[in-house]
């Protein structure tokens, strides 16, 4: 096998300290950037490659982090990871990912191997069910965790999401003063706390407005597109007829206008759809989405900027943190039309 490449065999090769050499590697600003780029340049060329290991033991950190989601192929998610791993980079710290598609178990395994790795933090959305035991485990082991998305009751952790039971009731709001009356809820599920407090708010803005609440209104379950398309069955042959639908998210959203026009029916005349994310799909859409801006993006800078400033000493407050959702107006939505 080949020898590995040094630090010394850099210094030497370029006349420099080793001390030098590892400041520049670190992009410590006690080295001048133009010397920095010179050694990095030879360090590439020389195929030196960064021991973690090794620095790890020096420093008692890995420059690991793990982050967690029930399903990253869910754009929302990806929206979230994108400014994690934008934030971590600046700090150069590298992220490993897992998703646990709602199993404890798989969580669990994910959060023990961080620890046997010696991994720095962990920054995650809590699978369905997870035990207070589970969150327990990692902080009492020195890996600090930050949630996201989701919260979870007797946790007292950062956690990092949008306002979702204001964000429905702006959805709801808006559907109510374009006339609409039967409003059906299509997606979610009362085991998270994302889909407790999304129900919550669409309950309460129907009160707002003197609307009665009918429970047979709601089509729990559904929360991706094909969901969406399959519960446009169900929702067309309530027997209160809905002329709107505030959707748990933008992918049930899409599934469900699909499924209305599949009927010969036209999403945003026939029957008004909004959505909740605002995801890159939603404004493409046919028609483009009406939905609520859920602010992802600054949930995932928060979030991994709480657990660098937890590593470097300082203490963000625990408990949940809120990030105000707002209005995206598009297509989907317009005025009830009177029932021939």
């Amino acid at each position: 096998m080949a020898q590995k490449v040094k630090l010394s065999t850099i210094a030497e090769s370029l006349g420099l300290s080793t001390a030098t050499i590892s400041l520049a590697l670190r992009d410590s600003p006690l080295v001048a950037a133009d010397t920095r780029d010179k050694i990095k340049e030879q360090a590439r060329a020389l195929g030196y490659i960064y021991n973690r290991r090794a620095a790890s033991l020096r420093t008692s950190r890995s420059g690991i982090v793990g982050v967690v989601f029930h399903d990253v192929m869910n754009p929302f998610y990806g929206e979230i990871l994108k400014a994690i791993e934008s934030e971590l980079d600046r700090s150069r710290q590298t992220f490993i990912l897992s998703n646990h598609y709602d199993s404890v178990e798989k969580q669990r395994t994910f959060i023990e191997t961080l620890l046997q790795l010696g991994s720095d933090g962990i920054i995650m959305s809590p699978a369905i069910g997870t035990p207070i035991e589970d969150m327990t485990l990692a902080e009492e082991n020195g890996m600090p965790a930050i949630l996201v998305a989701r919260s979870l009751d007797g946790v007292d952790m950062p956690t990092y999401r949008g306002d979702d039971s204001y964000g429905i009731s702006l959805a709801t709001n808006h559907l109510i003063s374009l006339g609409h009356r039967t409003i059906a809820m299509v997606g979610g599920t009362d085991q998270t706390s994302t889909g407790r407090d999304r129900y919550q708010g669409y309950v309460n803005a129907l009160r707002k407005a003197g609307i009665e609440v009918d429970p047979n209104l709601r089509i729990p379950g559904p929360r991706s597109k094909q969901g969406g398309f399959e519960a446009a069955v169900h929702f067309l042959s309530l027997p209160q007829k809905p002329t709107a639908a505030v959707c748990w998210n933008d992918l049930v959203a899409i599934g469900l206008m699909n499924g209305i026009s599949r009927a010969g029916l036209v999403p945003g005349v026939d029957i008004s759809v909004t959505g909740y994310d605002d995801l890159e799909e939603a404004a493409i859409a046919t028609p483009a989405l009406t939905t609520v801006s859920n602010g992802q993006a600054e949930v995932g800078r928060l979030a991994a900027r709480a657990l660098l400033d937890r590593l470097a000493g300082s203490h963000e407050p625990d408990g949940i943190h809120l990030i105000k959702p707002e209005m995206r107006i598009r297509q989907s939505t317009g005025p009830v039309r009177p029932r021939v």
